[in-house]
């Protein structure tokens, strides 16, 4: 069976109020193309229903987002939305019960935040405003490329292959300090952190989008369903009775 990767989504509110799920496919066909079988992950409300539906999974991915809006440096800047209370709620339960357990993750952008924020770390509300000399960094929906320099002896530099890795950003929050476990993988010439990992292997994050890069950065969702396999074979997946 193909390690089943979990694949979180955004939520939206439309003109009319009402709430509806939306999911960029480069997340889902760059799981497919590293051979995993993506999930879409439902908003749940219960606790026992997000357990039951974490328990199907091999892996996860945390996708990009709006704001995390705790273990903030600095004030949410007025133009951007907060994120959907569900959202938060639904999207912290699936991360804490994945970082717990150590099972197998992937943060994109939002979903690094939420991971460094749940272990303690610190975000910068808006970098560019909260950083003297971040100029690379764009809150535009087009965005821009910039280089990244690759830590020795982490986890990315065993997938990428190299010191230098030019990443897309569009972003306006940035870590400021990785929480408990985690550290830093990869920063932008100006400092602002581009990737982390957990000391236990279980986790990779990137503040960069790796399904949108021109070719996508498959290496990393390959890792993630190689990690997903292994795990599923070590031990079955379970997070409640």
């Amino acid at each position: 069976m193909l390690p089943r990767i979990g694949v979180t989504t955004s939520l939206n509110r439309t003109d009319r109020g009402e709430l509806e799920q939306r999911l960029d496919l480069r997340y889902v066909h760059a799981v497919e193309r590293a051979g995993g079988l993506p999930l879409v992950v439902p908003m749940l409300e219960s606790e026992a229903a997000a357990e039951a539906f974490a328990g199907l999974l091999d892996g996860l991915v945390v996708t990009g987002g709006p704001a995390v809006l705790d273990r903030l440096v600095g004030e949410l800047p007025d133009d951007i939305d907060e994120t959907e209370p569900l959202r938060v709620q639904s999207d912290t339960r699936l991360m804490q019960l994945f970082l717990d357990a150590r099972r197998p993750t992937l943060g994109i952008c939002y979903g690094m935040q939420l991971a460094s924020a749940l272990r303690g770390g610190t975000i910068y509300a808006d970098v560019e405003r909260d950083v003297p000399g971040t100029a690379t960094h764009s809150r535009g929906r087009g965005g821009s490329v910039h280089p990244a320099s690759v830590h020795e002896n982490t986890r990315l530099r065993s997938l990428v292959g190299t010191d230098t890795l030019d990443v897309n950003t569009r972003h306006v929050q940035a870590l400021a300090e990785p929480g408990d476990g985690l550290i830093v993988s990869a920063s932008a010439p100006d400092g602002v952190i581009e990737a982390i990992e957990s000391t236990d292997g279980a986790f990779l994050g990137v503040q960069f989008h790796p399904e949108a890069m021109d070719p996508p950065l498959d290496a990393l969702f390959e890792d993630l369903v190689e990690r997903a396999r292994a795990a599923r074979s070590a031990a079955p997946t379970a997070f409640s009775d």
